[in-house]
């Protein structure tokens, strides 16, 4: 794959991804999601992706907005944990659901009730956060943003 960093040879669609993430983390807010569960599923899918530079970032973001190194920790095998609300996790299994959306064999059903827990408006909300920073990760990793220590 080739190294070259797509947002600085055309920026505009790079502009184009920066409203996309704040109009996908304005709907969050309207849908009365807080900043901790944005950053949760932005971390899970970065996890999935496989995204250092957006893991990174979002981990940081995750523990302003008051998240625990014991959630972090977890977060991988959070079906296996008691650290989550339902409200978490089902914007989790949603987030699961959009990233490994043409990974079927490797989905697995976590058994949560999301439409029991969260509002239609919650559920789409929290489908364009996963949607959008699914596209970021992409623009990383294609693109070989660095990450150091």
């Amino acid at each position: 794959m080739s190294h070259v960093n797509i947002g600085k040879v055309y920026a505009a669609p790079y502009q184009a991804m920066l409203e996309f993430n704040a109009q996908a983390v304005a709907a969050a807010e309207d849908a009365g999601l807080s900043p901790l569960l944005v950053e949760l599923v932005k971390v899970r899918a970065s996890q999935l992706n496989g995204c250092a530079f957006c893991l990174r970032m979002h981990c940081a973001d995750a523990v302003k907005a008051g998240e625990t190194a014991d959630r972090l920790a977890v977060l991988a095998g959070w079906w296996e944990s008691q650290y989550f609300s339902a409200e978490e996790q089902a914007a989790l299994q949603i987030a699961e659901n959009v990233t490994m959306i043409g990974d079927h064999g490797r989905l697995a059903d976590r058994g949560v009730d999301v439409e029991g827990v969260l509002t239609e408006k919650q559920i789409a909300a929290v489908t364009w956060l996963a949607v959008v920073i699914n596209s970021w990760n992409r623009i990383a990793i294609s693109s070989h943003y660095p990450v150091h220590a």
